[in-house]
């Protein structure tokens, strides 16, 4: 299949927007590959989110409109992938690659072509994405925040099939951790592209409830990560975002699910492959 060919959807969860979801709309239809279908699903919005994705709708007849109302609550992961969905049910099934986006990114304009080069090369890439970057002091830096062989929730593209295989997104905190995993579960690669820096225009977890914090260690207790891995990722990440004693929290977070016997993100099967993966990377770094 030639890359033109290659039928892209996109999902654009939304809440409160206004700001910076125009950009985003304008730098998705000024695409050298254009994409065939854009849904924005407006989750609840008390600014003129809705206003601004009417006006773009008018101009651009691949993007649509979906209103909905949710919890007011911002909790990382169930909120959003639930929105998706509400967009993902509005769609047909003649997709490619199905795109999970947010709704406060700058893409280049050699965005979407590079990512069906890398999908029409790689026969085995179930998963591709770039790099988001954040402005600091008017320049814009990689938002250093994970490895750089992950693909950031807040531009996931999958291939159909990969996308099938894994059951799609998982509405719970993790879910953009679990979808990877699950990817090489099923034998899929995960591929990063360096060249694609995406401007993020919004902080990550800016919005967050406060009791956020205590879902990242439930969300390692759903994916079968154990005691000991819990606690090194947890570390991990707490050093990431510059606040060590958010691992206290974590592992905090981690026994509440424990005690309250929290429904697994992944079967046993999935969670005993998720561990060795896990272990083998942090052997590898360190030997």
């Amino acid at each position: 299949m030639n890359l033109s060919e290659l039928k892209f959807y996109i999902v654009i969860p939304a809440h409160n927007e206004a700001e910076y979801i125009q950009e985003t709309l304008m730098s998705l239809a000024n695409q050298t590959l254009l994409p065939k279908k854009i849904v924005v699903v407006d989750d609840h919005s008390t600014d003129a989110t809705s206003e601004v994705i009417s006006r773009c709708t008018k101009k651009f007849p691949f993007i649509q409109l979906v209103n909905i109302t949710s919890q007011d609550k911002h909790l990382p992961g169930s909120k959003v992938i639930h929105a998706f969905y509400k967009g993902f049910e509005t769609l047909d099934d003649d997709y490619d690659i199905i795109c999970k986006f947010d709704a406060d990114l700058i893409f280049p304009e050699n965005y979407l072509a590079k990512i069906a080069e890398i999908f029409t090369n790689n026969p085995k890439c179930g998963m591709a994405g770039g790099f988001c970057t954040i402005n600091k002091n008017g320049s814009w830096e990689i938002e250093n925040l994970t490895n750089k062989d992950h693909v950031r929730g807040a531009l996931k593209a999958y291939r159909k099939a990969c996308f099938k295989d894994i059951g799609g997104l998982k509405p719970a905190m993790g879910w953009d951790t679990a979808d990877e995993l699950l990817a090489q579960f099923h034998g899929w690669e995960v591929i990063t592209e360096a060249s694609l820096l995406v401007k993020h225009l919004k902080p990550t977890g800016k919005t967050y409830d406060k009791t956020a914090r205590y879902k990242q260690g439930e969300a390692f207790y759903r994916m079968r990560y154990g005691f000991w891995l819990t606690t090194i990722a947890s570390l991990k990440l707490a050093l990431k975002k510059g606040k060590p004693f958010l691992t206290l929290d974590y592992l905090n977070g981690y026994f509440k699910a424990k005690k309250n016997t929290s429904q697994f993100l992944v079967s046993k099967d999935e969670g005993s492959f998720i561990r060795k993966l896990r272990w083998e990377k942090i052997k590898h770094k360190f030997i």
